[in-house]
């Protein structure tokens, strides 16, 4: 059975920067501090994490949410592509990211969540700003 979760953020940024911030690959690559190849087009493939992650933007909603099929180099080769849900939502002190994370290979998810908050949470609290804010379900 798939693995899937749902973790969030608080930073503090419009949902514009970050959407904005997460589909140029300059802006990604310097909040990630890993190199990061991706275009704000549906359909487009991307690649992230110095090409430990590969996908594809299936769902771009301007400013509010991003679908990407998503899987990494260690996924087995067998293994469908997971899928990723970014949702960014104006809070008082910035923009709730959620990323809710589905389709995992069985048993992983609890690498990913906590690989979402080390190689995107940590340093974006950084890039946009410090955030006392983080929540995980």
């Amino acid at each position: 059975m798939a693995d899937s979760f749902k973790v969030s953020v608080t930073l503090p940024a419009t949902p514009k920067e970050i959407y904005n911030a997460w589909l140029d690959s300059e802006k990604h690559s310097e909040f990630t501090e890993s190199k990061t190849e991706i275009e704000k087009k549906v359909g487009s493939e991307f690649t992230a994490g110095d090409g430990y992650i590969h996908g594809k933007n299936l769902l771009l909603h301007m400013n509010k949410r991003i679908h990407q099929s998503w899987r990494t180099a260690d996924f087995p080769e067998d293994a469908p592509d997971s899928k990723v849900e970014i949702s960014l939502e104006p809070v008082e002190k910035g923009t709730k990211l959620t990323i809710v994370h589905s389709n995992l290979p069985d048993g992983e998810g609890k690498k990913y969540k906590k690989e979402w908050k080390d190689h995107y949470f940590a340093p974006m609290k950084k890039y946009f700003g410090n955030s006392e804010s983080e929540q995980g379900s």
